[in-house]
């Protein structure tokens, strides 16, 4: 990367970004973001969703803001309280639901019609499944978004949702790494702590994502919380030895480490957005969140990274492993999406979906 001009060193960085925006059309403000930074993705929240026609056109406005690489068109649609889309979407019941009924098959058989109803409307990245182990029954923020308060469940049946939304041609990104289900506070208000011991972790928290990491998961998104254990100064997106060291070296993942969004308050209570996306960089997260912050903000970030770029305060190998790493994971599968073609509209909240939806409900 020695030599860039200005102009390559922009765009590297703004495909380090998945962006939020407001409203139902892509604003004036993303679109310039994108010419001028050409970004990673966008991240779609209850507020840009009408209906299925318009969030099917909203991703093709999208994916023609591309211009090297494809666009993430990404969503957090889990299923119980967490779910961006829905009715007449399919309205799943929460993930907990398959984890009571242990059932490889209804798993399986969710993971494929929830990949359907995304891929329908042109969205290719989810941000499931939650691999947290709720073994804290006073956790405000995970609860029954979690498979289940067992590890080797959750490994079991996340790596299955894993394998099948990624045959189906949705990239799936397992969460919160390394682990918010033991935590007694949200991550969105402060930051929370998981107080285990380092066997403890690698026998219970970590348990589901090395699954995950040996089903070839595409995303692994980091949890803003603080690992005494592990580092005990930095939560768990800012830090190094946990994202480079162990999740990166120790664990051997080879794909792309996404933040959770960096306008969450255990992050921005004590930091602003372009500090976050610095650090964020620097600890081996691949591609950042920016998911609430006001366009001003957004731009001001990515302008604060660059500006570490050229001092050299983020060194060029980090953001060659980043670009590499992302690029890797979009052509393999955004290739294998595209070549698949998008899932019928017919398919949103057909009677199949709703006759499954129902049978995990009586597990609820």
């Amino acid at each position: 990367m020695a030599g860039m001009s200005l102009r390559e060193v922009r765009r590297h960085v703004g495909r380090l970004a998945i962006a939020g925006f407001a409203g139902s059309s892509l604003p004036p403000e993303l679109r310039e973001m994108a010419r001028e930074f050409d970004l990673g993705g966008v991240i779609y929240f209850a507020r840009n969703i009408v209906e299925p026609d318009q969030v099917r056109e909203l991703s093709l406005d999208t994916a023609a803001l591309k211009q090297d690489w494809p666009l993430w068109i990404s969503v957090d649609q889990e299923g119980g309280r967490v779910a961006r889309l829905r009715r007449p979407f399919t309205e799943w019941p929460p993930m907990m639901t398959l984890g009571r009924s242990g059932d490889d098959e209804m798993t399986a058989r969710f993971a494929r019609a929830l990949a359907d109803e995304l891929r329908a409307v042109g969205i290719n990245l989810d941000y499931a499944p939650v691999l947290d182990v709720h073994t804290n029954p006073k956790n405000p923020v995970i609860g029954d978004r979690a498979l289940s308060d067992r590890a080797e469940i959750v490994a079991r049946l996340g790596a299955l949702m894993i394998r099948t939304l990624q045959d189906a041609g949705v990239a799936a990104c397992g969460k919160h790494f390394p682990g918010h289900g033991d935590t007694s506070t949200d991550s969105h208000l402060e930051l929370p702590r998981v107080d285990q011991s380092p066997d403890r972790l690698a026998a219970v928290e970590l348990l589901p994502f090395r699954a995950a990491v040996a089903a070839d998961v595409a995303c692994i998104m980091t949890a803003h919380v603080l690992v005494p254990a592990l580092d005990d100064a930095r939560p768990a997106t800012l830090s190094p030895v946990i994202v480079d060291g162990l999740l990166k070296k120790t664990m051997g993942f080879q794909g792309v480490v996404i933040s959770d969004d960096l306008g969450m308050k255990a992050i921005s209570e004590s930091r602003g957005p372009g500090e976050a996306m610095v650090l964020a960089l620097l600890a081996g997260c691949d591609v950042v969140l920016l998911c609430n912050q006001t366009p001003d903000e957004q731009f001001a970030a990515l302008e604060t990274v660059v500006k570490a770029v050229e001092s050299g305060r983020i060194p060029m190998t980090r953001i060659e492993d980043a670009l590499a790493r992302q690029e890797r994971v979009k052509h393999q599968f955004l290739g294998t999406a595209r070549a698949r073609g998008d899932a019928p509209m017919s398919r949103i909240g057909c009677e199949e979906h709703q006759t499954l939806a129902a049978a995990m409900s009586k597990w609820a």
